[in-house]
């Protein structure tokens, strides 16, 4: 970071001040201070290894020392305070907030990643997107898409690394760290419309972190964005996508929001709402009183689109047998599911209680 930032903040402070104040990097070289003549020799006093991480103050024959950290690193820069008496120690504490204050809110403004992240996680309104986009040089239409990438077993924080060497151009496509297991992709697309591209990308994060460190991820791949506004929707996409497909698709492991047809809207109903429907649908008996056997049977006829003779014969059973079946829900539900219609209902009760008991099985 340019060091007229700090010396900006000092001029400030200079005349509130008795002594000398000011910055050094982690070799002890001064970037900034109230003494220019200071500026660019080494202090003698300063030893890196002094500052452990925490937010004491380092004290020398002559200073006082408070360390400047970023998030993610171990050291960035410390500021200092000549003296060491209670008075220096307050200068060169304050001096500490107001310098990390600066700097955040110059990396925050300079930082093309830190804008991205800003927007995906709702924490800059929308009409300073524009603003900050015009200061940062962002093209703001371009075309991009959301991945959430969640490691599932034994999270790694060298997954962040391992994505990034996939992506390395890091003025287009931005890797950012959520938390401990979720890692975002905000990338850029060649065209609006390139399903096949971004399967590609999703493909190449889950091998890479498979093969590289033996992570088990689930990537959830949003719709394509086409404005920079829209990627805070496009990032809660990408997590609808994983949820939704937790519930119905647990086979996946990359999963397209938009390819979740039913499940996403039953994943948005109220669940006094599905437990309401599954009472109206099973008037006879409750849908528990399935077995798996017939559950399977039902399962397999919906696979093989309703069609009779193509379920008997995946099933190896003859096709009157299939019927009979077939017979026996239709007595126990009330619903015939060789009718279209009936069919549907089904299917759509079974999505909702397989919603239920993922609820169920959460809490």
């Amino acid at each position: 970071m340019s060091s007229r930032i700090f010396q900006n903040v000092i001029i400030q402070m200079k005349d509130a001040v008795d002594r000398t104040i000011g910055v050094v990097d982690e070799q002890g070289f001064v970037v900034a201070s109230s003494e220019l003549a200071m500026i660019g020799s080494r202090l003698d006093d300063f030893h890196l290894y002094e500052f452990d991480g925490s937010e004491k103050p380092v004290t020398t024959a002559s200073r006082t020392y408070y360390a400047l950290y970023s998030p993610g690193a171990k050291f960035d820069y410390a500021a200092f305070a000549e003296g060491t008496d209670a008075m220096s120690r307050t200068i060169c504490a304050i001096s500490a907030v107001a310098f990390n204050e600066a700097k955040n809110n110059y990396e925050e403004k300079h930082n093309k990643a830190a804008f991205i992240k800003n927007i995906i996680s709702d924490n800059i309104l929308p009409g300073d997107v524009y603003v900050r986009a015009k200061e940062l040089h962002f093209v703001t239409d371009e075309p991009r898409c959301v991945l959430l990438v969640r490691q599932m077993e034994n999270p790694d924080v060298a997954a962040v690394e391992a994505i990034q060497r996939i992506f390395p151009d890091r003025q287009k496509d931005f890797v950012l760290n959520i938390n401990e297991t979720d890692i975002v992709l905000v990338k850029a697309l060649p065209s609006a419309s390139c399903p096949e591209e971004v399967q590609k990308v999703a493909r190449s994060i889950e091998t890479t972190l498979q093969e590289e460190l033996g992570i088990k991820c689930v990537i959830g791949v949003s719709t394509n964005a086409r404005h920079l506004r829209e990627l805070a929707d496009k990032y809660k996409e990408a997590q609808v996508a994983i949820d939704v497909g937790r519930v119905f698709e647990s086979e996946k492991t990359i999963i397209n929001y938009e390819s979740l047809g039913l499940g996403r809207i039953i994943y948005q109903l109220p669940t006094t709402l599905c437990e309401m429907f599954l009472n109206e649908v099973f008037k006879k008996n409750p849908i528990e009183t399935l077995d798996e056997d017939t559950l399977e049977t039902i399962n397999r006829f919906f696979e093989n689109n309703l069609n009779v003779s193509e379920t008997s014969r995946k099933l190896y059973v003859h096709r009157n047998t299939l019927v009979y079946r077939l017979e026996k829900i239709k007595k126990m539900t009330g619903l015939d599911l060789r009718e279209f219609d009936h069919a549907i209902v089904f299917k759509v009760a079974m999505m909702v209680k397989q919603y239920l008991d993922s609820l169920n099985n959460k809490y």
